[in-house]
């Protein structure tokens, strides 16, 4: 039987589902779109319209993405496993935990390119996310059964706990407004904070947690991409330090069953001043409060300063000075995409250019740029910000992230109609980065023709330059780890960490590792073709592109990171 022949922009699972003769392709376009149009799951509106069966759906998924499938009804599924994701998140993204191992949380979801889903499963349970396919109609049933399951004990546990929460209110806002007065900045709540805070912007860390438990409270720093524990204050000033944040923050402090956004700028003298996003979070025992520091001189470092390989930098910097297209930068959460982003903004503010960002909320400040918070709720989307701008003769325009095709068109046809886009994307490396707009529906021709520059990143650790110790490694060890032989013979020498007064357990600061693949006529042409990330990695390579593990080995032959770090950034 021939392969039937696929005319129309359809990308990913529908292509999928065509080509093997599961949906013909008139229904799948028109499925398509009404799922967009719905703002439904493309698999389960081709399910709820029995177009397709569950089991064909999920194979036909399996092996396009090269994702691993699992029959439902022969898996027995642990309510604890559940309770580690939120049940709203489960049934907002009809995706559902039923394994882990380790740190490692296997999630069961009937369309696998759903990497919204994942990525904020991963963001709330801090665990790496490993999808399964399955099939729609078994996952429905089974989600409902585990939920009901769950629910059982938790309401039990939870509703005593707000109860309690309830009781202190009215003694946290009196409390609140002592502790916000000026003459009680000596109270040892206030005290205490004020000393997290600076030890924080001290130490350099990039993120503070206050985290209540049931028999403790802890305070714990992330420093250099790793969390540390620094402080562990009386259980019995969890309710005054969330109180006393909140306070700082702007928040409502009755307000306790729901998270909270906020800020904090504190001035640390007439020339500088640290801002902290402030987030809580009502967990089992309290509210959890996380405060991201946000130092505007990060965008000022120079890309010098990121760890850019010469002839990379030399690649960014020509994408800058090109009057239009797009710039994608991709990588994890925490990888450094911002500072990327801000150092080229940076690059670019001048008076004569006009400059607009969009962004979820904007973490970094600059004087001569026109930013703008995305706020879903009252309908200022990042798409809805795009065409605002787009009426407001700009030059340049930052998206914080592309995260749905509308946003994707809107970014895209900017691209292509005179202005310079910047934006970021979750993908693990540059490659899939054009295959992940492809299947969320921007046609070929136009990512070829739009995209300029593609920056894949992430952030390792760098060993302490006073105490980093030589290591003996055997040639056959690194020859595995990539390595060649003539890099061996010329007597390479490895570095690892030991730890003195100056850093962090051997480590100190970060440095990016970066894969910068411009998009080349033959890329273009392969993405034309409907070709898939493997073909792209390939041609990449042919044009001497580094990806990220050559890029990280560099720096471990330099003596700036150690193998096991590269290993932990650079390794799915």
């Amino acid at each position: 039987m021939a392969t039937p022949t696929v005319k129309t922009n359809l990308s990913g699972l529908g292509r999928r589902l065509v080509m093997d003769g599961i949906l013909a392709e008139e229904p799948a376009q028109k499925a398509f779109q009404e799922a967009i149009k719905n703002r439904q799951p493309f698999v389960a509106l081709l399910v709820e319209k029995k177009l397709a069966k569950p089991a064909d759906i999920a194979n036909a998924a399996s092996a396009e993405f090269g994702v691993p499938m699992l029959d439902l009804g022969a898996v027995e599924i642990d309510t604890d496993i559940v309770k580690l994701v939120d049940s709203k998140l489960v049934q907002k993204h009809h995706a559902l935990p039923i394994f882990r191992r380790g740190k490692r949380l296997f999630v069961a979801i009937s369309d696998p390119t759903n990497l919204a889903a994942l990525d904020e499963i991963k963001f709330h349970t801090g665990m790496t996310v490993e999808p399964i396919v399955v099939e729609e109609d078994k996952l429905q049933k089974t989600i409902e059964k585990a939920l009901e399951a769950a629910d059982t004990s938790m309401q039990d546990l939870a509703g005593g706990d707000l109860d309690d929460l309830d009781n202190l209110e009215v003694s946290a806002g009196d409390d609140e407004e002592d502790l916000g007065r000026e003459d009680v900045d000596d109270a040892p709540v206030v005290r205490f904070v004020n000393k997290v805070l600076l030890d924080a912007i001290n130490k350099g860390a990039s993120d503070i947690h206050f985290e209540p438990y049931e028999k403790f409270y802890r305070v714990r720093f992330r420093m250099d991409g790793m969390l540390h524990e620094i402080a562990q204050p009386p259980i019995a000033l969890a309710g005054k330090l969330a109180a006393r944040l909140k306070v700082m923050s702007r928040m409502d402090i009755a307000e306790r069953r729901v998270p909270q956004d906020g800020r904090i700028k504190m001035k640390l003298s007439k020339t500088r001043a640290i801002d902290f996003r402030v987030n809580t979070c009502p967990t089992l025992w309290g509210e959890k409060i996380v405060l991201r520091i946000l130092d505007p001189s990060s965008a000022k470092l120079g890309i010098d300063a990121l760890g850019y390989e010469d002839f990379q930098k030399q690649l960014y910097l020509d994408a800058l000075s090109k009057p239009y297209g797009m710039i994608l930068v991709t990588g994890p959460t925490g990888s450094g995409k911002t500072v990327s982003l801000y150092t080229g903004v940076n690059i670019l503010n001048t008076p004569d250019r006009n400059i607009s960002t969009a962004e979820d909320p904007a973490e970094i400040q600059l004087p001569g740029v026109n930013q703008v918070n995305v706020n879903p709720r009252v309908g200022l989307t990042f798409a809805a910000a795009l065409k605002a701008f787009l009426r407001q003769d700009p030059d340049v325009i930052l998206v914080g992230e592309i995260r749905d095709l509308e946003t994707a068109e809107i970014a895209i046809k900017a691209a292509q109609t005179g202005h310079l886009v910047l934006s970021t994307l979750h993908t693990n490396d540059a490659p899939k980065t054009l295959t992940r707009l492809a299947d969320m529906g921007v046609p070929p021709f136009s990512i070829a023709s739009a995209v300029n520059l593609i920056i894949a990143q992430r952030l390792a650790r760098r060993l302490c330059q006073h105490c980093k110790q030589p290591l003996d490694i055997p040639a056959e060890a690194l020859r595995k780890e990539g390595f060649t032989d003539e890099e061996i013979d010329s007597g390479l020498t490895i570095y690892g960490p030991r730890g003195c007064d100056n850093c962090n357990d051997g480590y100190k600061g970060r440095t990016g590792i970066y894969q910068v693949m411009p998009v080349s006529e033959a890329m273009g042409r392969i993405i034309m073709a409907g070709g898939n990330a493997m073909q792209i990695a390939d041609q990449a390579e042919k044009e001497g592109i580094w990806d990220l593990r050559k890029s990280g080995l560099k720096k471990v032959k330099d003596g700036i990171i150690d193998l096991a770090e590269l290993n932990r950034v650079t390794i799915e």
